[in-house]
């Protein structure tokens, strides 16, 4: 349950940043990249026949070719499922969910079965759910052989036991023995009484299906809605294994809701711009990052692709940051949910505001012209009552055909927000020093603000820094900025920031020292000066160091605050520290070459005299054992002794003493090992010896 909870949070949050700009873009190749990420077969296949259909459905509705080959899989899947007589209406609804568009081959005595055991589970059905499994699969069945013959004999009986289950509010039960009600439960509920009617064998009461007509337009008035206009369907979290979240429970009330329309033949009554709206809330989730969330996505705009109520059409723009520098044009593309193309139709402009203005609109109603190559409605040049800052733009679609308007909806008029941007001068820069008494100039310069400066200025606490500078548009109005702001930058690293005023076109700034003493903690000498002028409309954003002025303050009296400690740089504490260089000292001299090898051989002549005197002692192999274990273990012993004087060869030669150590530590534990064993021996045989 917390996990679900979880996972509504996320989709709410994700849904409130994509939906920020109220701009909705059909589906994109963003989608198809991210299908194929989502639905990767583990070793070839899917974990159940469920997720296998749901990967096969959405590559096939986003027309994506290169996708893995997922067709011999989920035939032996759906072979086995169909095949066994354990499957459950669950596990055959959704082999044949699967097969419907894998297209594999059922044979006919398989088909008849199934047939059989639905029927079965249809009549024993005592849950919505049970209803759902069974009768979806003879829908699916009956629509994949067409030699079958596939119908409900007591279709209304049936009907009005799924209808039972529905409730005053056009919600739904999932079974009797649960009084808790779903708009996820209606979807599932219309979805299998759409199916009844195409399996009955005779024409439905017309008062049953102007009785679902009538839930679901209370089902939609319990409808939840967006600032941006998008609607979608919640359920309360009263049971977690029965949440589902607004995203599922919003597809499944609109799979139901199409499948429904589908199968009747009056119209439902539904408003265009709850169609209009449930689009808004799909495509405004952008791309799911889990496979069921993308799948739902995906299947319900494909309902809303080739739904009977109404095919919402959406306004899409490649951008909404035109130029006046560049002299952009504004292109405006409509097209429905997946991005097909639509009827004959025109785009107007109606209206353009200004952001947070209630005035008259800033153009007059124009259409734009359509461009049959890139399939834009291109509106060539912005008004010269458009100028650089933030807009809303209000637009219309006029489709050209009558009849088309009963089959498409786009809504009266869409607003959109248009961000204009532009080059803006900056011109009449100044700054000056002035006689706080007298308001004289005592020094004055002038300032290229689009290049260089290195404006050097001296100032005591009696006298004003005046900072001036005129902002115009590339029409001639005036512009004001997010940000304009001066800041002083003391040579002890303290920093002052000032906004910087307007009247107009003016921006000015003056600052009476005398009253900022205090504020500068009576620091006197060296201030860098800088200026920042910054606006997401403004293509030529300032960040310019002026100079700096040199300031005489008086001396800071006994209580004056003092500076705050500046914030020491995390790169100097933690960066790279300085190189150490070690300095080591000159090797000794060595002795000459005759005198080394002079004592080289003073050091092998006591191995020599070993030697000799193991020759004079007479040593000889006799009492070498002859039986083959004492025999194995006494060479051992020699071999372990060769090593260990082996070692000793290597640790002058190559090895340092804690490699060497570790490595005698093994071969004496060995050495101890087979000489207890062949010194045993020998006892043994000296011990027979005496004896005998």
């Amino acid at each position: 349950m917390a996990r679900r909870l979880a996972g509504f949070l996320v989709l709410l949050l994700v849904v409130s940043i994509c939906e920020a700009a109220f701009l909705f873009q059909p589906i994109s190749d963003s989608h198809r990249s991210a299908a194929l990420e989502l639905f990767t077969p583990d070793h070839g296949s899917f974990k159940s026949l469920e997720e296998t259909y749901e990967a096969l459905r959405t590559f096939q509705i986003l027309g994506i070719e290169k996708k893995p080959d997922l067709t011999a899989t989920a035939c032996r899947s759906i072979s086995e499922t169909v095949g066994s007589s354990s499957s459950t209406a669950k596990d055959l609804f959704y082999a044949l969910k699967a097969n419907s568009i894998a297209e594999c081959k059922i044979d006919k005595k398989a088909s008849k079965g199934i047939i059989s055991r639905l029927n079965a589970a249809v009549s024993g059905a005592s849950s919505l759910l049970d209803f759902y499994y069974s009768v979806g699969g003879l829908v699916l069945i009956k629509d994949q052989s067409s030699e079958a013959d596939v119908h409900l004999a007591d279709a209304e009986g049936v009907f009005r036991s799924v209808k039972a289950f529905s409730q005053s509010d056009g919600r739904w039960r999932y079974s009797s023995n649960n009084p808790e009600s779903s708009a996820f439960a209606a979807g599932i509920a219309l979805e299998t009484l759409a199916g009844i009617v195409s399996l009955a064998s005779s024409e439905i009461d017309q008062s049953l299906i102007s009785t679902i007509k009538n839930d679901i337009i209370k089902l939609f008035d319990s409808i939840e809605k967006y600032d941006d206009g998008a609607l979608y369907f919640d359920d309360k979290l009263v049971d977690g294994h029965e949440y589902q979240g607004p995203l599922s429970t919003t597809s499944s009330v609109l799979r139901g809701l199409t499948a429904f329309a589908a199968v009747t033949a009056e119209n439902l009554n539904l408003p265009g711009d709850k169609m209009l709206g449930l689009a808004k809330f799909f495509l405004g989730i952008c791309v799911p990052g889990d496979a069921k969330d993308f799948f739902n996505q995906i299947d319900s705009l494909a309902c809303l692709e080739s739904n009977r109520v109404s095919i919402p059409l959406i306004l899409s723009f490649p951008s909404t940051v035109p130029s006046l520098t560049r002299k952009d044009s504004l292109k405006v593309g409509v097209s429905t949910v997946l991005g097909s193309e639509v009827p004959s139709l025109t785009v107007k402009l109606v209206g353009a505001f200004s952001s947070g203005s209630k005035d008259a609109s800033l153009v007059e109603s124009q259409e734009l012209n359509f461009d049959k190559a890139s399939g834009l409605h291109i509106l060539n040049g912005l008004p010269k009552s458009i100028d650089v800052g933030s807009y809303t733009f209000v637009f219309e679609v006029v489709l050209h055909e009558p009849e088309h308007e009963e089959v498409y909806f786009m809504g009266s008029q869409t607003k959109v927000p248009i961000s204009v941007t532009g080059l803006i001068k900056v011109e009449n820069s100044e700054i000056a020093v002035l006689d706080s008494d007298l308001g004289s100039i005592e020094s004055q310069k002038k300032l290229d603000l689009a290049g260089k400066n290195a404006i050097s200025l001296s100032a005591n606490h009696l006298q004003k820094l005046r900072l001036s500078f005129q902002l115009t548009t590339p029409h001639g109005r005036s512009f004001k900025p997010h940000q304009a702001f001066l800041k002083l930058r003391h040579e002890s690293k303290v920093e002052h920031i000032f906004v910087v005023g307007n009247s107009g076109k003016q921006f000015e700034i003056v600052l009476n020292f005398l009253g900022l003493v205090e504020k500068f903690f009576y620091l006197s000498g060296k201030y860098d000066m800088e200026l920042t002028i910054g606006d997401a409309a403004m293509e030529n954003s300032l960040l310019v160091a002026i100079g700096h002025i040199e300031l005489d303050l008086p001396e800071a009296p006994e209580k004056a605050p003092r500076p705050p400690p500046q914030p020491v740089d995390p790169y100097s504490r933690y960066g790279p520290k300085a190189e150490i260089t070690h300095i080591f000292r000159s090797p000794e001299k060595r002795p000459p070459q005759e005198l080394s090898l002079a004592f080289l051989g003073l050091t092998i002549l006591p191995l020599l005299g070993f030697l000799i005197g193991l020759l004079r002692l007479g040593v000889n192999l006799k009492n070498f054992p002859t039986k083959p274990v004492p025999a194995t273990f006494a060479v051992l012993f020699h071999v372990g002794i060769g090593a260990v004087l082996l070692l000793y060869v290597f640790f002058w030669v190559k090895l340092d003493l804690f490699q060497t150590l570790k490595l005698l530590g093994f071969l004496g534990v060995f050495l101890v090992f087979v000489g207890h064993r062949i010194l045993s021996h020998l006892a043994a045989a000296s011990a027979k010896l005496k004896s005998a």
